[in-house]
């Protein structure tokens, strides 16, 4: 799967950069474009920290982790109304865990414990954006490197914190992930624009490859072109 999506980034940047030496083709732009993300993992995501967190029933919920995003890109222009757009943008992931839950080592953490996997990833999709006027639709292959994970857990009983502890959690998770985004843009001016996408993964984020749980996420920001 990283064997074909970086083949296609080669191959559709190559021809791109060809397409713009027409004087047909608007020039090539760059930018930069940051905002919030809300990611989770859906499936089996609470099997990855296993070796660090002990399920008592498994009464444990998920819910998404809300964070931000900012990077670089480069338009490439096609035609008038088609483009290329790959990316190289920061993103913070990962999901919150509530319910009854021990880390391992501590017993007195229970009911009342909270865990977040703090996930930092460096995500590098590579669009195909149809611009229709002022809006624009995009969808594109996207690899992601997980730069590192961390694991926070705390605990408290009466608002007097017991707990408030943060484990490294990298190695239980894959370094690589492969999946698709794709969304909608509306452009304000000719250099200032607003999208909101949705990345899909496609690969098994654990370290081993056999649990069944899958990275999601919004992306809403705002992009600005020179």
């Amino acid at each position: 799967m990283k064997k074909l999506i970086l083949i296609l980034f080669v191959t559709i940047t190559s021809y791109s950069f060809a397409q713009t030496k027409s004087s047909a083709a608007p020039a090539v732009t760059f930018g930069f474009r940051g905002g919030l993300s809300s990611t989770g993992m859906r499936g089996d995501a609470v099997s990855n920290l296993s070796k660090l967190l002990d399920f008592t029933n498994g009464m444990v919920k998920t819910t998404d982790r809300s964070g931000f995003y900012g990077g670089v890109f480069a338009n490439i222009p096609l035609d008038q109304t088609l483009s290329v757009e790959p990316g190289i943008y920061y993103t913070q992931k990962g999901y919150n865990l509530t319910g009854a839950l021990n880390v391992k080592g501590l017993n007195f953490l229970g009911a009342n414990a909270k865990a977040q996997l703090q996930s930092q990833y460096i995500d590098i999709p590579v669009l195909l954006k149809l611009n229709l006027g002022n809006v624009q639709v995009f969808a594109g292959p996207q690899i992601s490197y997980l730069a590192t994970a961390d694991l926070r857990t705390t605990a408290g009983v009466l608002g007097i914190n017991l707990l408030d502890r943060k484990m490294d959690a990298t190695n239980q998770f894959n370094r690589w992930d492969a999946g698709v985004t794709g969304g909608i843009g509306f452009n304000f001016s000719k250099n200032v624009n607003v999208t909101a996408s949705y990345d899909y993964g496609l690969q098994k984020v654990d370290a081993n490859k056999n649990v069944n749980a899958f990275n999601r996420g919004i992306k809403v920001g705002i992009g600005v072109g020179f």
